[in-house]
């Protein structure tokens, strides 16, 4: 966090915030709404109600830690996700990320923190994806459900899976590469005897 942040004020933050939506905005000039899925934003998330207090909402997409952390590990993202590259230390930048999401839940206005479920999302696509249409006060739409035939501007490592329908083989994916996640394992406290893993 940056240095002296106690002492900054309301103009301080709606600099900030001002700054940070002509550089999205840019991005994607006609879009109404954007999201940001970068791994690391969960770092700011005390602070953007501070920054954009009429336009911010949070989702926190809840995941099986090991596969979150696969995840991240395959893929090279642009920009400071220096946490992802090394199995140990994402375990440990995991753990931190569970706790300071903790601390959150009771700190965030829950009018504007969502909780989601990943393995929910893959099992039911359509009422978890109400649920978040409704928290973002937004009219249901069909074309919701078939987001992989959008032409909007996608700006993510994960592209490809975003042009695709929802699959579940990235359920427990983990598993299958078990054997090679020794430190990572370690650091999430989750113990692998004899082939079989218990978590």
């Amino acid at each position: 966090m940056p240095d002296g942040l106690a002492q900054w004020t309301a103009a301080d933050f709606a600099k900030i915030g001002r700054d940070y939506l002509s550089r999205v905005e840019g991005i994607a000039p006609e879009a109404l709404r954007i999201v940001d899925k970068m791994p690391a934003n969960f770092v700011y998330a005390g602070l953007i109600p501070l920054i954009l207090p009429a336009h911010a909402s949070f989702t926190f997409l809840k995941r099986n830690p090991v596969d979150t952390c696969l995840s991240c590990y395959s893929k090279s993202f642009a920009g400071e996700q220096r946490f992802a590259y090394q199995l140990d230390e994402l375990g440990q930048f995991y753990r931190g990320y569970e706790a300071l999401m903790e601390s959150l839940r009771h700190v965030l206005p829950p009018e504007c923190f969502l909780e989601v479920d990943y393995e929910n999302v893959v099992d039911d696509l359509e009422g978890e994806a109400k649920r978040l249409i409704a928290f973002v006060d937004m009219p249901w739409d069909e074309a919701c459900l078939n987001f992989h035939k959008t032409r909007r501007v996608v700006r993510t490592a994960s592209i490809n899976q975003v042009r695709q329908p929802i699959y579940s083989t990235s359920k427990g994916r983990w598993r299958r590469h078990a054997t090679h996640l020794g430190p990572l394992l370690a650091a999430l406290g989750i113990a692998v005897e004899s082939g079989s893993t218990t978590e």
